[in-house]
């Protein structure tokens, strides 16, 4: 199992965000506890179909010096195809 960022290419609120995503839920939670985020910022179902955590470009250097492997957009929407929740996204 394993734990994925991608590239922090997208500008909000000033700084620059990427996704972390990993095989299994339990071990997201687990490593997003090791970088120091708050549970509350996760999203999965029934916000999003893929759980996952938005962090920004200092998280991410982090994230990889602690094992994340780093992922180009396309191996990213791979991780993102192969985790996420079907049908767990609720239509508003």
């Amino acid at each position: 199992m394993a734990v994925y960022v991608d590239a922090a290419i997208w500008k909000w609120a000033g700084r620059r965000w990427c996704h972390l995503l990993a095989d299994e839920t339990e071990e997201l939670h687990r490593f997003a506890a090791q970088l120091g985020l708050k549970h509350s910022t996760y999203q999965g179902p029934p916000k999003t179909s893929a759980p996952h955590y938005d962090i920004t470009s200092f998280e991410r250097t982090r994230a990889v010096r602690l094992g994340a492997i780093e992922c180009s957009r396309e191996e990213i929407v791979a991780v993102f195809r192969r985790v996420r929740v079907p049908n767990g996204k609720v239509k508003r």
